[in-house]
């Protein structure tokens, strides 16, 4: 383990101390938000060129859309009722691409032994609940995984767009596989300190997913300071990692604020690392635990939100070249 990597575990796990007592302590009773009725729209760019690498996790876009509060259906309110008590709730839908390569795209065989080619494209069906200082979703995604998922016609098609060379390996992606996977996370919101017409807060979260893409634990903790906090729990993010959900409700006209923190994900299956379930594909040998530090900015200004997250993650999996990787994240959400 390099002296990077340790400053981002030893970075993890005070975050997880922290969030540990808020995650798994009694909740006190809350009382519930007005009722949002606004539509809201996302959309989240993720990709590593702002490190100046393609290789790895090198791309993943998103456009979801959150209900107003009165659309939500009555099995769906019932649901969130029996899980987690009253809570105003909405229902957010939406569609994400995932894109994975090794780190040589110009061999037309790539390294057996580096993370193989892989896309992901999945409709996503989330149930949002809101408290006063906790928010609480669960997740349905259905989708595919290999070919289906079109990840060697959207990079290409983009390297073409802008004159950059083409990746040559995707004939050894992996291969078609449905996707069917569960998600359920719970994220507090804890005021704390108050100065010089700032606010200060912390938003420890647990993280469960399981599905033949991924079954992992995560848990971690942001750290924000700014005005209107308010106003959401945290930017946005494709999981796995520290997302906020995609629901805000703005607290005025302005509000800002800047962030920083950590997760931990113990990773018991990722397809695009294991292969595919049932069929022979490439694989590599995962690391079971995934440590990621990220840090940014985000505005909420007449109803629009923008924020820039930049991460820093350890190693996926056993051989991965290049020590910490990096990308960065671009979210863009209007309210109407």
């Amino acid at each position: 383990m390099t002296g990077c990597t340790r400053s981002v575990w030893a970075t993890v796990a005070v975050a997880g101390a922290l969030a540990m007592p808020a995650l798994f302590g009694a909740s006190a009773a809350q009382a519930t938000p007005k009722p949002d009725n606004s539509w809201i729209v996302n959309v989240d760019i993720e990709n590593d060129a702002v490190a100046g690498t393609d290789r790895y996790y090198t791309a993943g876009q998103r456009v979801s859309v959150v209900m107003p509060s009165d659309l939500t259906p009555k099995w769906a309110s019932r649901v969130g009722r029996a899980l987690w008590g009253d809570g105003m709730q909405r229902i957010a839908v939406g569609i994400d691409q995932s894109i994975f390569t090794p780190s040589n795209t110009q061999v037309t065989n790539p390294d057996p032994h580096d993370r193989p080619y892989a896309a992901t494209l999945t409709a996503n069906f989330n149930l949002i609940q809101d408290k006063d200082n906790n928010r609480s979703i669960l997740g349905l995604a259905l989708g595919v995984a290999g070919p289906s998922a079109l990840g060697r016609q959207v990079q290409n098609g983009f390297h073409d767009l802008i004159g950059d060379t083409e990746n040559k390996g995707w004939g050894y992606q992996i291969r078609d596989e449905p996707i069917i996977q569960f998600t359920s996370e719970r994220t507090y919101r804890l005021p704390m300190y108050k100065f010089w017409g700032l606010e200060t807060d912390a938003l420890p979260s647990l993280t469960f997913g399981v599905g033949n893409l991924r079954v992992y634990g995560q848990t971690g903790v942001l750290f924000r300071i700014g005005q209107g906090l308010q106003s959401d729990f945290g930017p946005n993010r494709i999981r796995p990692g520290l997302t906020g959900g995609d629901a805000y409700t703005p607290t005025g006209r302005f509000a800002w604020y800047i962030f920083a923190g950590g997760d931990g994900q113990a990773v018991a299956h990722d397809m695009t690392l294991d292969g595919n379930t049932w069929r022979d594909s490439r694989h590599v040998s995962r690391q079971p635990f995934v440590g990621e530090l990220e840090a940014g900015l985000a505005i909420i200004a007449y109803g629009m939100k923008v924020s820039y997250t930049h991460v820093v993650q350890t190693q996926e999996f056993h051989g991965q070249h290049g020590g910490l990787f990096q990308f960065g994240v671009f979210n863009l959400s209007t309210r109407f």
